[in-house]
């Protein structure tokens, strides 16, 4: 969004997500522009990490960069306690600000990074393509990982809590990388954990389980919790409906690439989902990941257009 663009010209991207007022004034921005139907607050699912010491930069071109990656137990057992009320208070502070100004007009939504996600991040230190370290660690130093998983459950528990204390009326925990791992690994070391996150942060807001590439162990992801589970487009609506539960919201699943071609083809893919969710209750119309940099925002528009008109009728 040009909107974007511009106040990213003045602003580094980590500058940006520690400024309230800046971060703000970007969470509403598709609000006011896109028509979507509630606000997401603008921050970055690593912020978590740099109270831990674990140091976070953003390189052009390169994305996220953990200096101090995490590699052995005793890196984990020194890891500091976090204060998350002080260390990230600016992100509630953009919760407040976000707030005053919606007045009610639509839901903000806030979120954070799933504990294996984060625990990727930390253990490589930046983007992969295999995670072999993170899964090196996983199976030599098993006691060490789960140790590291709780420490990050503790902490983002903390995170979404003090979002809901500011004021989000729902929360989304984000696991983008977990279906690089095999069934097992998911049941055995991460699993546990997420019931215990989901345990933890319950009851006071709807929680959205959103993950990707998980299709091959979704009943597994449904087990972990959440009021509503996250279907990427991996994986047909219905099929993906039946599989966790019909007892269960659900949210997705377009492929993000799809609003890379023509208006037509985008409105007969979002005609195609919501005839796939029928008009039941409990379907979160959504992309199956996240918006694709280069997508023209008057694509986005058209979509939000198309739902809107089409779930009317």
């Amino acid at each position: 969004m040009a909107e974007y663009r511009a106040v990213r010209e003045r602003l580094s991207f980590l500058e940006l997500c520690k400024t309230p007022s800046a971060a703000a004034e970007v969470t509403l921005q598709p609000v006011e522009h896109m028509g979507v139907d509630a606000a997401i607050l603008f921050a970055d699912i690593l912020l978590v990490l740099e109270p831990l010491g674990l140091g976070l930069s953003f390189a052009k071109g390169d994305g996220p960069v953990i200096a101090h990656p995490v590699r052995d137990a005793a890196h984990v057992e020194r890891m500091p306690r976090v204060d998350v009320a002080d260390s990230l208070s600016y992100v509630f502070e953009t919760v407040r600000l976000v707030k005053h100004t919606l007045a009610g007009r639509v839901p903000l939504i806030g979120f954070a990074g799933a504990p294996f996600t984060l625990a990727s991040y930390a253990i490589e230190g930046s983007g992969s393509r295999n995670y072999a370290h993170t899964k090196r660690f996983l199976y030599a130093q098993p006691a060490a990982f789960h140790a590291l998983m709780a420490r990050l459950v503790d902490v983002t528990a903390d995170y979404l809590g003090g979002q809901i204390d500011a004021g989000v009326e729902a929360v989304q925990v984000f696991d983008s990388w977990v279906g690089n791992l095999a069934p097992e690994d998911y049941r055995t070391s991460v699993l546990p954990h997420m019931q215990e996150l989901f345990r933890r942060i319950g009851g006071r807001v709807p929680v959205v389980n959103f993950s990707t590439g998980t299709a091959g162990f979704l009943e597994l992801v449904a087990a972990a919790g959440g009021d509503v589970v996250g279907l990427d487009w991996r994986i047909a609506l219905e099929d993906g409906w039946r599989r966790v539960g019909r007892d269960r919201a659900v949210q997705g699943n377009l492929d993000p690439s799809v609003l890379l071609g023509p208006r037509s083809v985008i409105r007969e893919r979002a005609r195609a989902l919501l005839a796939q969710a029928n008009g039941r209750p409990g379907h979160v119309f959504n992309l199956g990941h996240g918006i694709l940099p280069e997508t023209p925002p008057d694509n986005v528009r058209a979509l939000v257009d198309a739902v809107h008109e089409l779930s009317a009728r």
